[in-house]
């Protein structure tokens, strides 16, 4: 069974740095595109940053310049880089995934973990 297994999050003051990180556990093939979204209270769940399924990257406008995805191959892990944080960073961020089984892909999110940043 796939598991997206999260780590990092937490609180932080603004201007601060944090890493999040969501590691995909269990068996499959490929993972076609792999990164994070976050959800503030009362709002929709939106894109932060994404490895595509062409393996470039995608941001959210309101990230770009403070905020870098990365991955690891080897342990089929992307890492969240998110410097020069704000208040309206603060949300529950969640990893997402496409992941592939030779004949079928199937989507996936992490449990989620909090991102709190102070004024």
């Amino acid at each position: 069974q796939v598991q997206l297994v999260e780590s990092g999050g937490g609180l932080v003051q603004a201007g601060g740095s944090l890493t999040v990180s969501c590691a995909a556990s269990g068996r499959f093939d490929s993972i076609v595109s792999m990164g994070w979204y976050r959800q503030a209270p009362g709002m929709q769940r939106d894109l932060v940053a994404i490895f595509t399924s062409g393996g470039s990257t995608d941001y959210a406008d309101s990230v770009k310049g403070r905020f870098t995805i990365s991955r690891d191959h080897a342990t089929n892990t992307v890492h969240l880089q998110m410097n020069r944080l704000i208040p309206a960073d603060t949300a529950v961020y969640y990893c997402h995934a496409y992941i592939y089984f030779g004949r079928r892909w199937d989507e996936y999110w992490g449990q989620g973990t909090q991102v709190t940043v102070s004024s």
